[in-house]
């Protein structure tokens, strides 16, 4: 089980040299975004605070492509969709454990939506 956001950003942001990007360009005018040291695997995650984490030992074009996904969650948290906290991922009045779950995959009902932007990004930036 890979360990939720919430404590991930807890444990990892006093152990790196957390920079704010400017790689989002007019994509990311809305939430800011952190260029830090994130778990193995993970490129980037959308935070209850309204910020972004993206990977920074990534291209920019990864960088990019993982905001994209990461603005449809903060989106789904701002409608209400979407909410989280250590234990439990909640998704229009569903409780899904953190633990029974596989962070990221495709099937998960929030999942699907993010996925959908990952295509557009690649359809229209290659």
């Amino acid at each position: 089980m890979s360990i939720p956001i919430t404590q991930r950003a807890k444990q990892n942001l006093h152990n790196n040299s957390v920079v704010k990007t400017d790689v989002a360009g007019g994509l990311n005018n809305e939430y800011p975004v952190i260029e830090k040291d994130l778990e193995p695997g993970v490129i980037a995650e959308a935070n209850n605070d309204g910020t972004i984490f993206v990977e920074k030992n990534v291209s920019d074009h990864k960088k990019l492509e993982a905001i994209a996904h990461e603005k449809v969650h903060m989106n789904q948290m701002e409608r209400g969709d979407l909410e989280y906290d250590d234990d439990n991922v909640y998704w229009k009045g569903e409780t899904y454990p953190r633990d029974e779950m596989e962070e990221g995959a495709k099937n998960l009902p929030w999942e699907k939506e993010a996925w959908k932007a990952n295509k557009e990004f690649k359809k229209q930036n290659g």
